[in-house]
């Protein structure tokens, strides 16, 4: 089955608007019209699958320490929304069934980042992949993505038949190639500050490019000149009003 991928995708659910990875952020974004998130999964200590991007804890809840070392109870008890405004004071991490319960209901689309923290690339990717193999059916609005090559080979021998997105860094890896070849991603997402010369070079392999994070029209309107097929964003809805018509 193709994959149906729209030119802008909600970064962290609709980050600009709403805390970050939260089930408030998947409904914002649902709300302005978006029809992906983006999401970052990681592993408590005792192994449940939450949606959180940091390997710490203390920028956007109100713990401290690394989230490798809580438990989900331990989890289950901070507070992750007043970091960001008052409105959203008691808001919670979520785990990756309560994230995927919202995604359904609002019937959109996901990019699942697996975000493993260090030394958990295996078994993060696995965990991950089990709670959404329990629940996802349809192939064509799903996007496996990973920096850690750990956890996209893991994707790729136990959900090989579901897309991957290649993450790179705006340095390229010299062995770009052979990634693309091993991994057979679907997409290449990519750092907006890459290099003209470099983004010629991800042309050349012939694949979607989908640029994160952009936040700014005019930068957006100049990597579609270049080629770049779609965006994550944290305010979707502003960088999709300003894209060239599609045909």
């Amino acid at each position: 089955m193709a994959l149906y991928l729209p030119r802008v995708i909600g970064h962290r659910g609709a980050k600009s608007y709403a805390p970050e990875n939260t089930l408030e952020s998947i409904h914002t974004a649902a709300d302005i019209g978006v029809k992906w998130v983006e999401l970052d999964v990681k592993l408590t200590k005792d192994q449940v699958p939450i949606i959180f991007h940091d390997d710490t804890l203390e920028r956007t809840t109100n713990g401290s320490g690394p989230v490798a070392e809580m438990t989900y109870e331990d989890i289950r008890q901070l507070e992750a929304g007043s970091w960001y405004g008052e409105s959203f004071a008691g808001v919670k991490i979520p785990t990756l069934e309560e994230a995927l319960d919202v995604i359904y209901e609002r019937d959109l689309g996901f990019n699942m980042e697996i975000k493993p923290c260090p030394g958990r690339e295996k078994e993060t990717a696995e965990v991950a992949l089990d709670a959404l193999a329990s629940s996802w059916d349809n192939h064509s609005n799903l996007l496996i993505s990973s920096f850690s090559h750990v956890s996209l080979e893991v994707a790729y021998d136990m959900a090989g038949d579901w897309a991957r997105g290649l993450l790179l860094e705006k340095d390229l890896p010299e062995n770009l190639r052979d990634l693309v070849e091993f991994f057979d991603p679907k997409t290449i997402n990519f750092d907006a500050d890459t290099e003209e010369s470099a983004i010629e070079e991800l042309l050349d392999l012939e694949l979607p490019l989908v640029c994160y994070t952009v936040n700014d029209p005019m930068k957006a309107r100049r990597l579609v000149n270049l080629g770049v097929d779609g965006f994550f964003s944290d305010c979707p809805d502003v960088i999709e009003e300003n894209l060239p018509k599609a045909h």
